[in-house]
């Protein structure tokens, strides 16, 4: 049964507070306005040992107005509720617009801001793809689901603690403009995790071994329908959890790598997708590691990766974490190329930076995380495409001679320009002749990012596909936070250097 729109959302005044921002905007002689009235209500579940060891339940309502005027940006925001004030709110982002025109003069800068056309898009309605909201599910079930799982985990030999945890999020957005787009829209996401700790009483080492199952823009459906194996993922954590408190520690050295989707997502997210962000290709962004090598002056040039490198920019993907019907400056979600066949072909935009960069048009890229918070350029789902005709995992991983199997995310390095990294992982099994022969440890994968993707020999078929991400990607200053996803095949990976963790902390 489709979804409507939150009742108590659309109960609320959003037409009448827009026309009386948006009036005097135009009044105040803006060239452009537009008015985000959000509700964003998160809510979040811990356990430690089976047992709840927090919880939060918080909405961030409110409204703001952003406006050009005399080439220069405004914003502000408020949250009461009347008439009268949405116009003081936009009159006091008219104020912010002409005192920041007198600093720009000041500074020597003639730049104006200009925006980028977009076709009118007039009461639109937007849901994202979920069966069942997360909110509509009693809290004592969605603990009791976690405790449940939390104690199968628990009751398993070798371990000795589980943290289990539950993150959901309903967003509601209303927008509407001075050209005509109003827009009002549904996002629902969440994120469930398990990690289960094992620990040596006799030589006090300790490890711990995390669920891979990625955060989704679905609803309670993930954790209770077929969307996920979770029997199967829980029971198979216990086993390599003890396998991987006995695994060697890898010798450093040059292997090919088979990387698992639920850790290349990472790769991709940190390599590529603030890469191909074009603010930060045009200096315009430096917060949270930098700018980027991907320059502006590389568009069509620079060779990425390989031939076999195919990578999308998409703000429609189903579930995804970043996919929207309107970004928050009312354009419309789409899908388009950063990488073609190993070449830099495309960059995520909004309405500025096209406009100033000679974009016809914006690709969606707008975000803001809460209605206090002006939109900046955010990432779009990023993700490499499969063959395909493309081999199975285990047909990869029969293609190795030496090398090593990485499953899961965990820790990551990159530096300012987004090109020198390195990647850890959950898991790792070293490959001989073909087949796994056990765990390692203390695994990190170390290139740049142009030698890696161009090390980069084979990509998996369709079934290998997963659509992984985060929930806490940063950017800008005020700091701000968005989810996105990232979806890809396994991938094989030739010559790539290893290093040991524990050697490189020693050094």
């Amino acid at each position: 049964m489709p979804h409507s729109i939150d009742a108590a959302f659309t109960a609320l005044p959003l037409r009448a507070l827009a026309d009386a921002a948006l009036a005097r905007a135009r009044a105040l002689g803006a060239e452009h306005a537009d008015f985000r009235f959000e509700r964003v209500r998160s809510a979040a579940w811990r356990l430690r040992d089976a047992k709840p060891s927090g919880s939060s339940d918080t909405t961030d309502l409110g409204y703001a107005v952003r406006v050009v005027h005399g080439g220069s940006w405004g914003f502000a925001s408020g949250v009461d509720l009347t008439m009268d004030a949405a116009a003081r709110v936009a009159s006091q982002a008219v104020a912010m617009a002409k005192l920041s025109a007198q600093v720009i003069s000041a500074a020597g800068s003639d730049e104006r801001v200009e925006l980028a056309d977009e076709p009118v898009h007039a009461d639109r309605t937007w849901i994202s793809a979920y069966e069942i909201n997360p909110f509509d599910v009693p809290a004592e079930d969605k603990t009791g689901l976690l405790a449940e799982w939390s104690a199968r985990l628990l009751a398993a030999e070798g371990v000795a603690h589980v943290d289990a945890s539950l993150l959901t999020v309903q967003e509601n957005k209303f927008y509407a403009d001075t050209a005509g787009t109003v827009t009002t829209q549904q996002r629902v996401r969440l994120h469930p995790q398990f990690t289960a700790v094992a620990v040596d009483e006799k030589s006090g080492e300790f490890d711990s071994m995390r669920t891979i199952a990625p955060p989704v823009g679905r609803g309670w459906e993930y954790l209770t329908g077929d969307v996920w194996d979770w029997d199967a993922e829980l029971a198979q954590i216990p086993g390599f959890l003890a396998e991987k408190m006995r695994a060697p520690s890898v010798e450093p050295g040059t292997y090919d790598l088979v990387v698992d989707p639920s850790n290349l997502w990472l790769t991709i997210h940190e390599s590529i997708g603030h890469a191909t962000e074009l603010d930060r290709a045009l200096g315009y962004e430096a917060a949270y590691a930098g700018t980027s090598f991907a320059t502006f002056d590389q568009l069509g040039k620079l060779k990425y990766g390989s031939e076999i490198m195919n990578v999308t920019g998409d703000r429609t993907a189903e579930h995804g974490l970043a996919t929207i019907g309107y970004d928050d400056e009312g354009v419309a979600g789409q899908s388009w190329d950063l990488v073609k066949d190993g070449t830099l072909v495309g960059y995520q935009l909004d309405r500025r930076i096209a406009k100033l960069t000679g974009f016809e048009r914006s690709n969606g890229c707008a975000y803001a995380d809460s209605p206090g918070h002006v939109p900046v350029q955010r990432m779009a789902n990023v993700s490499l495409q499969p063959a395909p005709d493309g081999p199975s995992t285990d047909a990869l991983i029969a293609g190795v001679e030496r090398g090593i199997y990485v499953i899961g995310d965990r820790s990551w390095s990159i530096d300012m320009q987004r090109y020198n990294f390195q990647f850890t992982g959950q898991r790792f099994f070293k490959i001989e002749n073909g087949r796994l022969s056990g765990q390692l440890r203390d695994v990190a994968y170390q290139a740049t990012t142009t030698d890696f993707w161009g090390s980069m020999a084979a990509v998996g078929g369709p079934e290998t596909y997963v659509l992984g991400g985060a929930f806490n990607c940063g950017k800008a200053q005020p700091g701000q936070v968005a989810a996105v996803s990232h979806g890809c095949p396994s991938a094989l990976f030739q010559n790539v250097n290893i290093l040991n963790t524990t050697q490189e902390a020693g050094q």
